[in-house]
């Protein structure tokens, strides 16, 4: 094969490889990630402590159980004479043992919830369960004698968690990440490997595949940190943006630390080419003998 040929090839095949890069750490960040109860609920129980976190959960709570109060309790005492407390209760909670078990279960049952929807192929809305937090909300003001405490109505209300037009979209995009998480940085390693094989200065080659690697880091690191902006914006309320920041900076800590390593590695792999050519051509200029004088051919004199 002409030199030509395999240097263009050879390019090729490196570039298509390091395009797959981040893709393929993406997908299979979702897949092994996200996808898995055990390491979404061990990301999130962090947050549990994280102040902001734990005002919008207070937030979203109270309000759910105070409109809860206000249909079962309409006209009544009762209503007006709890609700002050609510707030304070809720929030109190939310700084207890109690809300860190309440805050894995909650994450484990909402993880658990879609992605059953998902793989079950199902056309139904998500919903999860309000019913055994307010349980613990309303034991905790009852032992602490709040007046009518004992009257907060304790059912089960399903809160809304994924709609069922987003669920079918959802379930699209899952059987996509299925197969890309696997295939994604297995074909990227083959063609890396296959482009370095049949370039004609494979040192040269391995060089722009470690920059290449590098770039697709680079890349995967912007698009976290545009998906972060682009996220935040979409929040109508700004008071929960804190909250909604801490969440995905949380479940994109991995993506993240990936960016930042194929960046080193594959500066460090292109750094060490770089170093071992040049020391190479170093020793080469050394151990070459100089040219004798007189075998070299004389200039005509005019």
């Amino acid at each position: 094969m002409p030199t030509r040929v395999r240097n263009a090839l050879s390019a090729a095949l490196i570039a298509l490889s390091c395009l797959l890069v981040p893709f393929g750490a993406l997908a299979a960040w979702v897949m092994y990630g996200l996808a898995d109860t055990g390491r979404y609920v061990a990301t999130m129980a962090p947050l549990a402590a994280d102040p902001a976190v734990q005002g919008a959960v207070a937030d979203t709570v109270g309000a759910g159980i105070t409109h809860e109060m206000d249909r079962r309790l309409r006209a009544s005492p009762a209503a007006d004479s709890v609700r002050p407390f609510v707030a304070d209760a809720v929030r109190s909670f939310t700084r207890t043992a109690a809300f860190r078990t309440a805050w894995d279960a909650g994450n484990r049952a909402v993880h658990d919830a879609v992605l059953s929807a998902v793989q079950d192929g199902r056309e139904r809305a998500v919903t999860v369960d309000l019913a055994p937090i307010t349980a613990q909300v309303k034991r905790r003001l009852t032992d602490d004698h709040v007046p009518f405490a004992r009257h907060i109505p304790v059912e089960h209300t399903e809160v809304p968690v994924l709609p069922a037009d987003d669920l079918d979209r959802l379930r699209k995009g899952y059987d996509v990440l299925e197969v890309a998480g696997f295939w994604l940085p297995v074909s990227a390693a083959v063609l890396a490997t296959a482009g370095i094989a049949v370039a004609a200065c494979r040192r040269r080659a391995v060089t722009a595949t470690a920059l290449g690697t590098a770039l697709g880091g680079a890349f995967l690191a912007l698009a976290v940190a545009i998906g972060r902006r682009l996220t935040l914006a979409d929040i109508p309320d700004p008071t929960h943006r804190p909250a909604a920041g801490a969440i995905y900076d949380a479940l994109t800590q991995t993506l993240r630390t990936v960016s930042w390593l194929l960046i080193a590695l594959g500066l460090t792999a292109a750094l060490t080419c770089h170093l071992t050519t040049h020391v190479t051509q170093r020793r080469r200029t050394r151990t070459t003998p100089p040219a004798d004088p007189a075998h070299e051919p004389t200039r005509a004199r005019a």
